[in-house]
């Protein structure tokens, strides 16, 4: 096979994901390889796709390769897809795959990402390789990542891949109404980040709706205008700093524009399965905070234009972005069916967060991948300095191997539990015994409530 390697990381053949590749290139002489550094060469490619496009149009098989940054694939790779759609090329018949790297935190929907659009594009889809940053360099690793060869080039040959996108209806959005805002006076600070790419009233127009509805005041940043000079480039340089490489001081404007309200509203129209390009480069940049849940208690929401509910993915993005932040998702309000009294709702349940300061608990999503952070700040202490000290300093490491008094309660209890002499003697006081600190509770309740 040709086999075209779009490398999607910013550092090019420094590349750690890239590394998977060269290794199978090794093992694997008789097929041809080429790789093109997407990530590194995309503002070239903005001004000429032609290179991208011979490359791609000699090519097999297309294999995506990318290190995951915030819950999908780095802002230069999504803006490769965005020129490859423009492109309009023909890619049917043509086969795609996957190999990322990370510490598998949500890799999963970094790969749905890519599987979706490569659905868009006509290819043959056939399910990647997720590695962890250190995989190669274990025998372990090193054998997953041929076997996964093996099957792929097993599923090429027997034509086997993903069943391609099921094709809806398109459904127009429905009309916002904007009404007069009151005149009176407002207090507090929410601040609309926003992304108004060209050709996008319909976006403004919800902005508007929920500025003149929401009870509070209301400040609008739009990230088209900000002057970015790049996307994040891995580089680590804010590892120790928490200051960016790029001289653009997004760090600053972040912390002193965005971090400081009460609550972030987050605006943007759904493109190619995300949030767009735009915002994926606002998102990939929050990274000269590291792993710091700096806004932890804030709450957010979110105006979407699009078919939100056709995109189970991004749902699982949004809501994991909360849940991870420790943030409280008052709600998303999309133009599908009735927009302006999803507008109406989102007020409404943010004003009401803001007024009880309410943040509930975090489920799985938010649980899970603070211990993916854990686990890896504390491995890696030594260069993230300033994630290090933030975890320190807010008890982040929370390892089970701290709970002694916990544990030996419970080999207590299971001696009981697994002894018959001792089990019979207890009969049901076992049980009675695990609820006596709920019981208390309740009493305690009850106290209360006579007072």
């Amino acid at each position: 096979m040709n086999i075209l390697i779009i490398n999607g990381s910013p550092k090019g053949k420094n590349s750690v994901t890239l590394q998977t590749s060269n290794y199978l290139q090794i093992l694997y002489p008789e097929h041809h390889f080429e790789i093109l550094h997407a990530g590194q060469t995309i503002r070239s490619l903005e001004r000429d796709f032609s290179p991208a496009a011979e490359a791609i149009k000699e090519a097999d098989l297309l294999l995506f390769s990318y290190p995951v940054y915030t819950f999908i694939a780095p802002y230069q790779l999504h803006r490769f897809i965005e020129l490859l759609k423009d492109a309009g090329m023909d890619l049917s018949g043509k086969y795609a795959t996957q190999i990322s790297t990370s510490k598998h935190f949500y890799d999963m929907t970094a790969h749905r990402y890519i599987q979706d659009n490569c659905g868009d594009l006509g290819l043959r889809y056939i399910k990647g390789l997720s590695a962890d940053m250190d995989d190669l360099t274990l025998e372990k690793g090193q054998k997953e990542a041929w076997e996964f060869f093996e099957m792929l080039c097993w599923s090429v040959e027997h034509e086997i891949y993903e069943p391609g996108p099921r094709s809806y209806p398109s459904v127009e959005p429905k009309p916002v109404l904007v009404p007069e805002e009151e005149n009176r006076a407002k207090e507090g600070d929410v601040v609309i980040v926003a992304d108004f790419g060209e050709g996008d009233p319909q976006l403004q127009l919800m902005v508007d709706r929920f500025r003149a509805k929401f009870p509070k005041k209301t400040r609008v940043i739009n990230i088209q205008e900000f002057p970015f000079k790049g996307g994040c480039l891995g580089c680590f340089h804010c590892a120790v700093s928490g200051k960016c490489v790029y001289t653009d001081r997004f760090d600053d404007y972040l912390r002193n524009e965005i971090q400081t309200a009460e609550a972030i509203v987050y605006a943007f129209t759904i493109r190619d399965h995300s949030m767009g390009s735009r915002f994926k480069l606002y998102d990939d940049r929050q990274f000269c905070n590291g792993h710091r849940t700096v806004t932890s208690g804030m709450s957010v929401g979110y105006l979407i234009s699009g078919e939100l509910s056709r995109e189970a993915n991004l749902q699982t993005i949004l809501e994991a972005r909360a849940q991870v932040g420790s943030n409280y998702l008052a709600g998303i309000a999309t133009d599908e069916e009735d927009p302006n009294g999803a507008i109406d709702k989102l007020c409404a349940k943010l004003s009401y967060a803001l007024d009880h300061k309410y943040v509930p608990p975090q489920n799985f999503w938010g649980i899970g991948g603070m211990k993916v952070f854990r686990d890896l700040i504390w491995v890696m202490q030594g260069m993230m300095k300033a994630d290090h000290k933030f975890y320190k300093a807010h008890g982040h490491y929370d390892f089970p191997q701290k709970q002694w008094k916990r544990m030996v309660a419970m080999y207590f209890i299971g001696f009981l539990m697994f002894n018959e002499t001792m089990k019979k003697k207890a009969g049901n006081k076992i049980n009675e015994g695990m609820l006596m600190p709920y019981t208390k509770v309740l009493e305690d309740a009850r106290a209360k409530t006579c007072i």
